[in-house]
C-alpha cells in the first residue's frame, strides 16, 4: 500500500474540455447581453436629470 501525497488532478478529454470552453463562453455572452438589456431599459425607463448642468 502506498500513501499519495499529491492527489492526480482529473484529466478531461479534449472534447470534453472544448465543449466546457464553449459552454462557458455561450454563458459568458448570454450573461453580457442581458445586463446591456437590463442597463438599456433602465436608462429608457428613467426620466434624465438636469441636477449637474446649469444654464
Amino acid at each position: 500500500m502506498t500513501d499519495k501525497i499529491e492527489k492526480p488532478t482529473k484529466k478531461y478529454p479534449k472534447e470534453t474540455r472544448e465543449e466546457r470552453l464553449s459552454a462557458a463562453l455561450r454563458a459568458n455572452l448570454r450573461r453580457r447581453k442581458a445586463v446591456k438589456k437590463k442597463k438599456k431599459s433602465v436608462q429608457t425607463d428613467s426620466p434624465p436629470t438636469s441636477e449637474n448642468h446649469e444654464e
